[in-house]
């Protein structure tokens, strides 16, 4: 599996730099590759599991991708967001093995197994670094949640950002009875009535977080910039918390997607729809060649010219030079306009 997936990894890689695939289908691919391994270990690991500590009455086990595997928009670099969740009799929560563990402790430990099948490193490397940081109660909570808690967390005690995060969160690895329950559990979340004020407040407190965190002055670092990856993702983010209760069809994991239908269903204007989506196109572009070149931070001045030519080619854009000042206006554009800021059924200008 380890050689399998820095195989394919390479080749879609190859294909990014050689201007063969657009970055969402990069993006894609590299998530088809993801989910695809996460399945075929999900299993394997259940089989092994079982052999040592048995099972319990009726157990089932669902993996949730979320962030950039949710959304299908990964890079070579990105680490895999995963929540499991699991389900059981209640009645029988001790499993038949010779090695026998009770409900809560037998799952903590799967997962633990789970965690360990991706992360170990063996001669080929690592499959993938996993970020569990996402699930119910954060990294305080236990690895692996039973649905009907995580249905009652995220009912009851889930915090906004929560719910944005949730936006993107994406069955890849269940039995078909029990993805429907999530899926269930998820649309119900998130189609649930919501003042636009106070999520306006919430979207805009997180963010102003992240740039107290991670600065937001570097043009550079596409995601934290003012203007960038994570103005427009909290922007599509909020329009579906706001929008889904009256306006289902605007819930979608894929950002472009979700402005593409903002803008069909009303509630962001043409125009702004278009400064963010050209936005999102021109920093996927980029970050997809980014995460493959670069370890760390992207400086200019310490580029080679290869590599500068390349991002000038996926800018679409002459030279660098020309490439550095149309990711600058159009940071300025997304800070100056690009979103919904109010309540009702439209959209104010200014962003969130």
């Amino acid at each position: 599996l380890r050689l399998f997936g820095q195989e394919s990894l390479f080749l879609i890689g190859t294909r990014i730099l050689s201007g063969t695939v657009s970055a969402q289908q990069a993006g894609t691919a590299f998530a088809d590759v993801a989910e695809g391994i996460v399945h075929t270990v999900h299993g394997l690991v259940i089989e092994q599991f079982a052999g040592q500590y048995g099972r319990i009455s009726n157990q089932e086990t669902a993996i949730v991708a979320m962030g950039r595997l949710g959304s299908r928009e990964m890079t070579a670099s990105s680490d895999l967001d995963l929540i499991l969740l699991y389900d059981h009799d209640h009645a029988q929560p001790d499993s038949d093995g010779a090695k026998s563990l009770q409900g809560a402790q037998y799952f903590a430990r799967f997962t633990q197994r789970l965690i360990s099948a991706f992360t170990t490193r063996t001669n080929y490397g690592v499959l993938y670094d996993i970020d569990m940081r996402l699930r119910p109660s954060g990294r305080a909570g236990p690895v692996a949640s039973r649905l009907d808690s995580f249905a009652d967390y995220q009912e009851r005690e889930a915090w906004t950002w929560e719910h944005m995060a949730l936006t993107r969160a994406r069955v890849i690895s269940s039995s078909p009875e029990l993805r429907r329950q999530i899926e269930d559990i998820i649309r119900t979340v998130l189609m649930r009535p919501r003042d636009a004020t106070a999520t306006a407040a919430d979207v805009a407190d997180m963010r102003r977080a992240i740039a107290e965190e991670k600065g937001e002055m570097d043009i550079w670092d596409l995601k934290n910039a003012a203007g960038g990856i994570t103005d427009i993702d909290f922007i599509a983010q909020y329009l579906q918390l706001v929008h889904a209760a009256e306006k289902p069809g605007i819930l979608h994991v894929s950002t472009l997607a979700v402005l593409d239908s903002a803008a069909k269903l009303g509630v962001l204007p043409q125009s702004e729809a278009e400064i963010l989506r050209s936005a999102a196109r021109l920093y996927h572009d980029l970050t997809q060649i980014l995460r493959l070149c670069v370890t760390g931070k992207f400086n200019p001045e310490t580029a080679g010219e290869d590599l500068r030519r390349v991002m000038a080619r996926a800018g679409d854009t002459p030279d660098f030079s020309a490439l550095e000042a149309r990711v600058r206006e159009t940071q300025a554009e997304v800070r100056r306009g690009g979103g919904p800021r109010g309540g009702g059924g439209g959209a104010a200008r200014g962003p969130v």
